[in-house]
């Protein structure tokens, strides 16, 4: 019986590691939820913050660190390429997947392989379009 309980237990610990996790950071609360709502249902963990500081704390301090970052490219003090290149710079995170939000048309594959991002999401957000990206990089 005890050696059930111990195999349970490593069951248990292997489905809860293979659960994606995504980080949202935005410094607007409504976008931040709509990714929220669209991504929820496809059974990854989501966390939410609000300013580039946050994440890159979060990703230093947090033993669970994300497998990908949706980070919103215009926001105060810290923007998303600031936080894409703080990021990059570290050897530790170099496995972090980052999509950058924006609401610019910045869809540009040199852009992307000049600031070490894996592409964009546009807002206004599309639903199909977010989902399939996030499912490409991270299933």
């Amino acid at each position: 019986m005890e050696r059930l309980g111990k195999v349970s237990e490593l069951v248990q610990q292997s489905i809860g590691n293979s659960i994606k996790r995504i980080l949202i950071c935005d410094d607007i609360a409504d976008n931040c939820f709509l990714l929220e709502a669209i991504l929820q249902a496809e059974d990854y963990k989501i966390e939410i913050v609000n300013s580039g500081a946050e994440v890159l704390n979060k990703i230093e301090t947090d033993p669970e660190v994300p497998d990908l970052l949706l980070v919103d490219v215009l926001m105060p003090q810290i923007d998303g390429y600031e936080v894409v290149r703080r990021i990059r710079q570290s050897k530790k995170f170099e496995f972090i997947s980052i999509l950058l939000v924006t609401s610019f048309d910045k869809d540009d594959a040199k852009l992307a392989d000049d600031i070490k991002i894996d592409g964009f999401i546009q807002k206004p957000f599309d639903l199909d379009a977010v989902i399939a990206q996030v499912r490409t990089i991270l299933d």
